[in-house]
């Protein structure tokens, strides 16, 4: 190790953890403090958050309301580790999510706490679909992204991911998501594949989707080709499992993403942002007629994460009423309007918008652009990343509380890097079109 390696900030990081490490490469420096949507490092330079660890961070970091109450909580020696034991903290968040959330929605869901990660809350209900119904297969879509763990991957799509898991992965069937191909209707497709006894196709335990592919390069699907789906899951009495971890909790500016479709999941998973704080929290929503677990045949030991049910309540003051929700909606449109104004102004690049709420993005044309312009917002002050089974999309997920100041902010630099890649990197002369 050279004496310049030993004096960098990230030394400790590369010489001790595991090759597996992967944000702190994308973004090479040691943070120290965050507030609302901005981080700083040891060094003091200011960062804006397009990231939200992910979508962990939707209410911003370190909510003063929620620090709050976690303090107070902490202080007053409250049950911090409870497995499933009943605590005051896990009871007022069940009434205060079934209160706010569901009865407003007409929603006659089971509350099921699993271990505090998107993938477990996958787990469970793919376990529970299959139990459910007596079947093995499950139905995942294109680029579709659910998770790490085998049952996870096995309806992922990512082939570099899946081979991570080093065994085969059986039981599922993977069917073309929405405009996967020009001209194909895919529900249409799918439901000839189930009605053909010749197709190869078995009728599924469970059909699982994202309504908003994060990982898989911001696909959004449409509101009729989600009905399309659901009707096809009742023809066939399949479960549909929706899996919100990222796209739910406000992201796409309805506490659910999947509300404007009208649609009603059998199984909903919900992590990420459920935790409020960013700390650990899944949770795996059941419609009671399919909530036949026994005791314990799904558990974990940190499925009673109090600190996180302490911040997880709080956050539900957000939905109260419609303001939040709105501001979010009216976010998310001014988003559109930003981005669509620069593929109009940078044509060379040959974007496409993808998304909808906050959680958007722009798909660049040639290898590494996307990879490009997040490194060089970077070096100017924006944190975002990549998405997409290329790395081809500039992903956009600011915490749903920035407000106007920070999203001209982060466009701004945002415009600049893309001005850099396409001067610097791509090796282009750089000219906004006349009609922008």
């Amino acid at each position: 190790m050279t004496v310049l390696e030993q004096d960098s900030p990230m030394h400790v990081f590369e010489e001790l953890e595991s090759q597996v490490r992967s944000y702190s490469r994308s973004f090479p420096t040691v943070f120290k403090s965050s507030k609302g949507y901005k981080i700083w490092d040891v060094d003091g330079n200011e960062y804006i958050d397009f990231f939200a660890g992910a979508g962990t961070l939707n209410y911003g970091h370190n909510n003063d309301q929620m620090q709050e109450k976690l303090i107070e909580y902490i202080k007053s020696d409250g049950i911090a580790h409870s497995l499933d034991m009943g605590t005051v903290a896990r009871k007022d968040f069940l009434e205060q999510f079934n209160e706010t959330i569901l009865k407003p929605r007409n929603m006659d869901y089971k509350i099921m706490f699993t271990g505090p990660t998107g993938a477990n809350t996958v787990e469970s209900a793919l376990k529970l679909a299959r139990k459910n119904t007596g079947r093995k297969t499950v139905i995942g879509f294109t680029n579709g992204f659910h998770g790490m763990t085998i049952g996870a991957l096995s309806v992922t799509g990512n082939d570099a991911k899946r081979k991570g898991a080093g065994i085969p992965l059986t039981n599922t069937v993977a069917m073309p998501f929405d405009n996967y191909m020009e001209g194909l209707d895919s529900a249409v497709y799918l439901e000839k594949m189930l009605e053909n006894g010749s197709s190869g196709v078995e009728i599924p335990a469970a059909i699982i989707l994202e309504t908003v592919q994060g990982e898989g390069g911001i696909n959004a699907a449409s509101f009729e080709w989600l009905q399309k789906i659901e009707a096809i899951c009742k023809r066939w009495d399949i479960l549909l499992i929706v899996d919100d971890v990222q796209a739910g909790n406000g992201r796409t500016g309805t506490f659910f993403s999947f509300e404007p479709a009208g649609i009603q999941p059998d199984i909903i998973c919900l992590s990420k942002s459920i935790g409020g704080y960013g700390f650990p929290m899944a949770i795996t929503l059941i419609k009671p007629e399919h909530d036949t677990w026994s005791p314990a045949e799904h558990n974990g030991t940190f499925r009673g994460n109090n600190f996180a049910f302490v911040t997880a309540t709080e956050a539900l003051s957000f939905w109260k009423d419609d303001q939040f929700s709105q501001s979010v909606r009216e976010k998310g449109d001014y988003v559109s309007e930003k981005l669509a104004e620069l593929l109009v102004k940078y044509p060379d690049l040959k974007g496409e918008l993808r998304g909808r709420g906050l959680m958007q993005g722009i798909a660049w044309e040639g290898d590494g652009v996307a990879e490009k312009i997040c490194n060089a917002a970077f070096e100017r002050g924006l944190i975002m990343e990549t998405s997409g089974s290329d790395d081809e999309v500039m992903k956009l997920l600011p915490p749903l509380v920035i407000d106007k100041e920070g999203l001209d902010k982060g466009f701004e630099i945002i415009e600049e890097s893309i001005k850099h890649v396409l001067n610097t990197v791509v090796g282009r002369p750089m000219h906004a079109s006349k009609n922008a």
